[in-house]
């Protein structure tokens, strides 16, 4: 029998039990209350008339009303005649008092009247005894019977409330113990279970799971232990550190690379929770750190070295169950860097002053004390002097990023007045403004407070944003300067009305040397980054917000 069948059986039953009571008991108790209703509403009442009836007669000689009580419970007497021969003791009444009415001396009728009343209460009392005598009839056999009935259904219970609860608890102690045992991988455990219903079904299962995993751990755990041999191999042979944690950030392994950085051995400290040996380890300590780590300087291999560290979360079906962290090793790629700097800071230091030198030796050919040049020699050396500004430009802007990649950023920070930074940048791209017939629109807040910046740097940033938009606006364009005070901060706003940058560039534009293309290549993609990295150095934030085919806004926030 299946276990759902077993359970409606036996709730069944139950509930059967309590409907036969419950009809048994209503249907006792309603025939025992119709029984006393009927002695009630016939016989009793009748009694009371007819007491009544001879207390009137007893009190006619002396109160008038004694007549009119007695036709008053006659009359309830004639609507209540419930017994054989009652009706004709109750028209003998009738009669007598007819008579009585008509000649109240009358000792006959007087007479007839009380034999004819006492009639009727011995009737009467004679049916309360007998149905009385039915009604503990009938009482005695509903007690009988729901004694039996009770006496059953009270050991079927019994022995049902004794056995039914083995019938669920004894197959589902066979499965927890096969379960455990096969969760303590005791593959060749088997549950067996002599009943046919959904317990056995699903010991069925469990041992055909049991015995795929007894094949699959045969079958798979010298592979596994080859691979995981393989994969230990291949770590240690790397030259980046690599460090596993299960998810309590407990130690799983150390490679080789790690061990030297650590100055700790695997099996010194596999298993131990990770912060308490930050507690005696400096390395340790700055690698739990959340906080991002751009590049980490460690001393290895006899020299600092330097390394980038990237933490790899490791899943299973959604769920974090470890973490690694891979220390990769850029002291190689940091060198290259750092000669890189300083051969462009040597170059464009060097190339500062003959570039100079052309500037002077151009400003002496446009003097007349040289000579008297013609219009085809005036434009080579106006194209000459462009180049060469440009050419300074570009030298500007690479001493400015060798200092900013080397950390030497020398600022000169003073509380000055936005106003001042303000009319500085205006008046250095008036002309180059004007050539274009470029409109700058000025907007400056009253009262501004002073900022806290390096005027110099502050301006070339400005002054950077200001000769982008005059570039990239339409002739006879407008180019909207904004300065304002939002919360403790003052912002420097450009805005243009050129053609926009596309919102796939916008997070790369104050990247180094990142230049949009379809844009004008003459510069060096320098002077954005630049700028990002002076502001920052201020300590201040810096902005764009652009719309391909409106414009571009570039702004920034210094502290006040």
């Amino acid at each position: 029998m299946k276990l759902k069948a077993k359970l409606t059986v036996g709730i069944g039953f139950l509930f059967i039990v309590i409907l036969v009571f419950g009809i048994l008991g209503i249907v006792s108790i309603t025939k025992l209350n119709g029984d006393a209703d009927n002695i009630l509403k016939n016989n009793y009442e009748t009694l009371v008339y007819d007491n009544n009836m001879l207390k009137s007669l007893d009190e006619l000689s002396f109160n008038k009303q004694a007549l009119t009580d007695f036709e008053t419970n006659l009359k309830k007497q004639e609507s209540n005649i419930t017994e054989y021969g009652e009706g004709d003791a109750t028209k003998q009444l009738r009669y007598g008092f007819e008579g009585l009415k008509k000649n109240p001396i009358d000792t006959i009728s007087f007479r007839q009247m009380r034999q004819a009343i006492q009639q009727i209460n011995t009737l009467n009392q004679n049916a309360i005894l007998r149905k009385h005598e039915a009604a503990q009839k009938a009482a005695n056999s509903a007690i009988f019977w729901l004694t039996i009935i009770f006496s059953v259904l009270t050991i079927i219970s019994f022995t049902l409330t004794i056995n039914f609860p083995d019938v669920i608890s004894t197959p589902v102690k066979a499965l927890a113990k096969g379960i455990t045992e096969i969760a303590n991988k005791n593959y060749k455990n088997r549950i067996y279970l002599d009943q046919e219903d959904e317990f056995k079904e699903l010991a069925n299962a469990i041992n055909t799971m049991a015995e795929k995993l007894d094949e699959y751990e045969n079958s798979n755990l010298a592979k596994i232990t080859f691979e995981k041999r393989r994969i230990e191999t291949i770590i240690n042979q790397m030259r980046d550190g690599i460090i596993g944690f299960d998810e309590n950030k407990n130690i799983l392994f150390l490679n080789v690379v790690s061990e030297k950085m650590l100055g700790l051995k695997e099996a010194d400290i596999s298993g131990q929770y990770a912060p308490d040996i930050a507690l005696q380890n400096d390395l340790m300590r700055r690698l739990l750190k959340d906080e991002d780590q751009h590049e980490l300087k460690i001393y290895a291999d006899n020299k600092e070295s330097y390394f980038n560290k990237d933490v790899l979360k490791v899943s299973n079906e959604g769920k974090v169950i470890g973490e690694v962290i891979v220390l990769r090793n850029i002291t190689p790629f940091h060198e290259l860097n750092e000669a890189k700097t300083n051969f462009i800071a040597t170059v464009s230091h060097e190339l500062k002053t003959p570039i100079s030198s052309i500037k002077m030796s151009l400003q002496l050919l446009r003097s007349t004390t040289t000579g008297v040049l013609n219009e085809e020699q005036v434009l080579l050396i106006d194209s000459i002097k462009d180049d060469s500004n440009r050419l300074l430009k570009i030298t500007g802007e690479l001493l400015n990023m060798t200092q900013v990649e080397t950390g030497n950023i020398q600022l000169n920070i003073l509380s000055c007045s936005p106003y001042d930074i303000l009319q500085y940048a205006t008046e250095a791209v008036k002309v180059q403004a004007d050539q274009k017939h470029i409109t700058l629109a000025l907007k400056a807040a009253d009262a501004l407070p002073s900022v806290k910046a390096d005027k110099e740097k502050t301006a070339w940033v400005l002054i950077n944003f200001l000769t982008n938009a005059i570039r990239y606006s339409p002739e006879k364009g407008e180019v909207t300067i904004e300065i304002y005070k939002k919360d403790n901060q003052v912002c420097f706003s450009v805005k243009d009305n050129g053609k926009g940058i596309e919102a796939t560039y916008t997070s790369k534009i104050f990247n180094r040397y990142f230049q949009v293309p379809g844009t004008s290549k003459s510069g060096t993609g320098l002077g954005l980054a630049i700028s990002k990295e002076f502001i920052e150095a201020q300590g201040g934030t810096i902005h764009l917000e652009s719309k391909y085919g409106v414009g571009s806004n570039f702004y920034f926030y210094l502290m006040s």
